[in-house]
């Protein structure tokens, strides 16, 4: 944890670009300048007397997410799958009234769910609406995609799998499942829940031995655009394939926690000490990058 800090997050992260990451409002309007693909934003509300606006930014959905801009680890994060009525749907089932949505924001812009405690702005996205394939692997939850990218390479990646112990998030402290995946295919290494070892999904059943990503070369490459739109040289990129639009960029994240080791069963020192042995001003585009790192590791 330490040599990441101060020989990878510290050397290759200017400080003054963690806003881009940080704040996940900025991150998607700087994706979508950078021609990435995100959810689709629906409204931004930044100030509570903006919150008798919601209904109107909903009024046409029937699925929705939202979300504190400058949250972290699934924080404050709401989840609506359906409409009944006047109430809002959950991805776990339960019904709720506006007033417990409208509650909700306040608590976000109050700055609850915000990496510091401070006033924040709720965001108001597209329901990610997730293929068959993967809509099978997870309990509840969407599956994301982590990979970690140094200097514009992706140099390791895994799966996130909510599971009924995580609440349906995808967050592998509260539970959820990683699974490692094969940088050359996308096919499953090695799986672990709670840093063990596991065959199946707890909750689906899956084999997770079965899992290869589909269209995983222009997985890895949106994922390697990000150093493009952020210019930091150590972070992992989040990323969702919705059954409709395709690839996109969940979030980006400037300190990207080191599970990813224990999910893929490897260490990443190897790999990063081999992205820092080419020559620095070599600048190859996102394709030529994946190509390498698809090679190499």
């Amino acid at each position: 944890m330490n040599r990441r800090n101060v020989a990878y997050i510290s050397r290759y992260n200017s400080r003054g670009r963690y806003p881009l990451v940080d704040d996940k409002l900025k991150t998607k309007l700087q994706a979508e300048k950078f021609h990435l693909a995100t959810p689709r934003l629906r409204g931004v509300i930044r100030h509570q007397y903006e919150i008798e606006t919601f209904a109107g930014m909903v009024e046409d959905l029937n699925g929705f997410a939202v979300k504190p801009s400058k949250g972290s680890g699934g924080k404050g994060i709401l989840v609506i799958k359906e409409r009944s009525s006047d109430l809002f749907v959950k991805s776990s089932g339960r019904s709720i009234d506006i007033h417990v949505v409208k509650r909700h924001l306040s608590n976000i812009l109050a700055g609850l769910y915000s990496l510091a405690g401070t006033p924040d702005v709720a965001i108001i996205e597209d329901l990610i609406q997730p293929s068959e394939m993967f809509e099978k692997l997870s309990y509840e939850g969407v599956p994301d995609i982590r990979v970690i990218i140094f200097r514009g390479y992706p140099v390791m990646a895994m799966l996130r799998l909510s599971t009924r112990a995580s609440d349906g998030k995808a967050n592998l402290h509260k539970g959820a499942v990683g699974v490692g995946l094969d940088i050359a295919t996308g096919r499953c290494l090695h799986a672990v829940q709670y840093s063990k070892r596991i065959i199946r999904h707890p909750d689906t059943g899956i084999d997770l031995n079965t899992i290869a990503i589909p269209d995983w070369k222009n997985l890895l490459e949106l994922a390697a655009r990000s150093y493009e739109i952020t210019r930091l040289g150590y972070i992992g990129a989040d990323l969702v394939v919705d059954k409709n639009a395709g690839p996109m960029l969940l979030e980006l994240n400037a300190r990207p926690g080191l599970s990813i080791q224990v999910a893929n069963g490897a260490g990443l020192l190897p790999r990063l000490k081999k992205i820092e042995a080419l020559d620095p001003d070599f600048s190859p585009r996102a394709k030529q990058r994946v190509e390498f790192a698809m090679k190499e590791f």
